[in-house]
């Protein structure tokens, strides 16, 4: 089971597959950027291996956590502009649905 269904958001990726979502018109631009992370991450996986001192390796996953943090900010902010704002332009329940995923979201990306 992944995080996402995890969370009972499972039914709405089904839903929204093959939607053009807020991300789309950056799509390459956000797919350099997670190869630049899982750079990192496999980069955190050699430190371990060659053990490397362990504040080194804390500075390096301090790095990789901001980049994905990053990340996340700006897919929730395409979020915001695109899907939630369309949903305020349709109106009716729409709108409260996509306000509500996005706080959830929001809260997860707290958490961490």
């Amino acid at each position: 089971m992944t995080a996402i269904e995890a969370e009972g958001s499972g039914a709405d990726v089904a839903a929204t597959a093959g939607a053009v979502h807020g991300y789309h018109h950056q799509k390459d631009e956000h797919l350099k950027r997670l190869r630049r992370i899982e750079g990192q991450i496999r980069g955190l996986q050699r430190l371990v291996d060659e053990d490397v001192y362990c504040i080194d390796i804390l500075t390096q996953v301090s790095a990789s956590t901001k980049a994905l943090q990053s990340f996340a900010l700006q897919l929730l902010e395409e979020h915001l502009r695109h899907c939630v704002a369309d949903a305020a332009v349709k109106g009716g329940d729409e709108i409260d649905a996509k306000v509500e995923e996005a706080t959830k979201a929001i809260g997860r990306l707290l958490r961490t």
